[in-house]
């Protein structure tokens, strides 16, 4: 038998060609293999977060008052708030990862927190240590930041009346906060304990002892309206409300 022979055929194998026909990847593979990592490598490394790059620097205004005590609670405690008002708040155990909390301070505590640090030279000189033999109160820094500028000072114990303003100012935030973290924990998981907690803001409250309690204002509207909780806490949060809106 004759073997049927076919008529031969001409094969275009220029890029041009195999770019049209079979696309991308077959043209890379015909000017080398090689290439074809390189062109991977790029499109992994152009997907790559925005966070790995360096942000510029904020112009507003940044204070950050930080306290390190080991055995207490908490053990650090980080408050920043920049000259809008917004901040945030951090206290935890050292062992703990950050878990910052996001609050929004009035007017009139944004004022008086950057006026006390203007009236400390916003920490450029640091002289806020009383070098007294006094005990371990907490190693507290206070750090003012406004685009490449950052001014940092540390100490234990200072007998300047304003940076122990300006620290009972921002302790005071610290404690609305923590006051905030309670409540949010006890209404999810420990509805009994809410009276308490509402009692130990309450006597807070009475001894002027925080800072901007509106910032409060929403856990405890939450508490008034829902009546999965006790008939008492009920009652201790509209009653600290409507002391917050007499303020």
């Amino acid at each position: 038998m004759t073997p049927i022979e076919f008529p031969k055929r001409r094969i275009d194998i220029s890029p041009r060609s195999l770019l049209r026909r079979y696309g991308v990847l077959v043209y890379l593979l015909s000017i080398g293999v090689a290439s074809v990592p390189c062109a991977f490598a790029a499109a992994r490394h152009s997907s790559a977060p925005e966070a790995s790059f360096a942000q510029p620097s904020s112009t507003v205004p940044q204070i950050t008052y930080a306290k390190v005590l080991k055995g207490s609670n908490p053990e650090y405690e980080k408050i920043t708030v920049n000259a809008e008002g917004a901040g945030t708040y951090d206290g935890r155990k050292l062992s703990d990862p950050p878990n910052p909390r996001h609050f929004k301070l009035s007017d009139r505590t944004t004022q008086k927190v950057f006026s006390l640090a203007a009236s400390l030279n916003n920490f450029r000189t640091c002289t806020l240590e009383s070098h007294k033999r006094v005990a371990n109160l907490g190693l507290k820094s206070f750090q003012y930041e406004q685009g490449t500028q950052v001014n940092r000072c540390q100490f234990n114990y200072s007998t300047n009346r304003t940076a122990q303003e300006l620290t009972d100012l921002l302790e005071s935030i610290g404690v609305v906060e923590r006051h905030i973290i309670a409540l949010d924990y006890a209404m999810k998981y420990d509805h009994l304990g809410l009276p308490r907690e509402l009692t130990l803001i309450q006597i807070d409250l009475d001894n002027k002892a925080l800072v901007d309690p509106q910032m409060m204002v929403k856990a405890l509207q939450e508490i008034t309206h829902d009546p999965r909780f006790l008939h008492l806490a009920q009652a201790r949060a509209e009653n600290i409300l409507q002391e917050i809106q007499r303020q």
